[in-house]
């Protein structure tokens, strides 16, 4: 049987890092983000459904969802983000429980479930434990802010629309600080999955 580990973090806080470093361990990991990608595709039940909430003019020219467009509605506006959460996560939870079946199957002893809103979407049954990836507001936001040439305003707005990073330390098994170098984040990582029987 297969443990699966939740990990998460919030927007910029390096969880597509220490992701990464798993791979590269040839661990399975399920990322949501990109399941979540996959269920909006044109064609697919949600893609139809979010058209139909959010109309044409959140489309591009080749008729895929834009999804910049559909990001600036959702970011300020909470009662249309829980719409959008509505139609796209259960399409997702589907998607992530068919690649568990895989790894299962193939005698997988560890998978890893990239879920950035595990605690706030409620996902922690689909888990057995939960690593966040944790870094201090301001750093967080300094990230943000280079990595996608946001202005203060725009980065506050969507780290804001996320539960605190200092609130989920308490509901996570594992705290991975990563507020220093890459190289004191593997070695945390590397630490944890001993102690957890995972070499």
């Amino acid at each position: 049987m297969a443990l699966v580990i939740g990990l998460t973090g919030g927007i910029a806080s390096g969880k597509s890092t220490v992701s990464n470093m798993l791979k590269e361990m040839d661990i399975t990991v399920v990322d949501a983000d990109v399941e979540a990608r996959l269920a909006v595709e044109k064609g697919e039940p949600a893609y139809q459904k979010i058209v139909a909430e959010f109309g044409d003019e959140i489309l591009l020219a080749d008729e895929g969802i834009d999804r910049q467009k559909l990001g600036s509605i959702i970011f300020h506006n909470a009662d249309k983000r829980q719409i959008l959460n509505g139609i796209v996560h259960p399409d997702v939870r589907a998607r992530m429980f068919k690649k568990i079946d895989t790894a299962i199957k193939n005698e997988e002893k560890v998978v890893i479930l990239d879920i950035p809103l595990l605690f706030e979407s409620k996902l922690t049954s689909m888990v057995e434990k939960t690593i966040l990836v944790y870094v201090d507001k301001q750093v967080q936001l300094q990230r943000l802010m280079d990595r996608n040439e946001l202005s203060m305003a725009d980065a506050v707005a969507r780290v804001n629309s996320q539960m605190p990073l200092s609130e989920k330390v308490a509901l996570a098994d594992a705290v991975i600080d990563n507020n220093g170098s890459i190289e004191e984040t593997k070695r945390q990582l590397n630490e944890l999955l001993a102690s957890w029987g995972i070499n």
